[in-house]
């Protein structure tokens, strides 16, 4: 079957690596995600990803801390996770670059756009690791920024949720599944799908959104053939 799209940017929570415990690093999440990522790259799609970091630290629930100064561990923990997810992709086999938006030039390169998208086109597997490298930005910007700068088809949401409900649905068992949305009702209703800056940057760049379950085994796939799983947004 023909992929549905070229170049995806994944955006991988740090929840969702961190499996049940809801921390640190899940041995099966790891290498379950790099195992999907593996079938799709056989394919032939292009691949970015922009890894969170809340199963180590949570900037805003550090009260006690200056928030510039919590953002930027937060950096930190999504360096650990991108570390982990190219160990993990080099053990499948995959060619794997490393880019961080701060410099660690011991263990990544410096992030380039123009060298992202050759590594790209030369079939890497290409990592963003410590968000966009400014306090106050999170992931889900970082996930949107990048994905308009490598021009990607699409974001894959790998989430530790199925789909976007209406409302926490572990919480609220009437929560409403949506199946289909537009950028529009996402920022309007306030889904939490991303945050309204990387709602808003995806809604005026055209950037298509697939959220969906990682844990399960396949639907990376799934999604990156178009099929009718967890919640797109248009």
């Amino acid at each position: 079957m023909e992929p549905k799209y070229k170049r995806v940017l994944i955006k991988v929570s740090g929840e969702a690596l961190a499996g049940p415990d809801k921390f640190g690093i899940s041995d099966e999440m790891l290498l379950g995600v790099a195992a999907q990522v593996k079938e799709i790259y056989d394919l032939g799609v292009q691949i970015a990803v922009v890894v969170g970091g809340g199963n180590f630290w949570r900037g805003r629930t550090g009260q006690s801390i200056d928030r510039a100064t919590a953002d930027y561990m937060g950096m930190l923990a999504t360096t650990m996770n991108a570390m982990a997810l190219q160990d993990a992709f080099e053990k499948q086999g995959l060619p794997v670059v490393l880019q961080t938006a701060i410099a660690m030039t011991q263990i990544a390169e410096p992030y380039n756009r123009k060298k992202a998208i050759k590594y790209l086109e030369e079939n890497n597997v290409v990592i963003f690791g410590t968000g966009t490298g400014s306090p106050f930005f999170s992931t889900d910007t970082t996930s949107a920024l990048r994905a308009a700068e490598i021009d990607a088809d699409v974001i894959l949401l790998a989430k530790s949720v199925d789909a976007v409900y209406s409302a926490d649905p572990e919480k609220d068992p009437n929560a409403v599944k949506y199946e289909r949305l537009t950028h529009k009702e996402v920022i309007e209703k306030q889904l939490g799908v991303m945050d309204i800056t990387a709602a808003t940057l995806c809604m005026e760049n055209n950037i298509a959104i697939h959220v969906f379950g990682v844990a399960e085994k396949g639907n990376m796939l799934k999604a990156v053939n178009g099929e009718k799983i967890g919640t797109i947004v248009m």
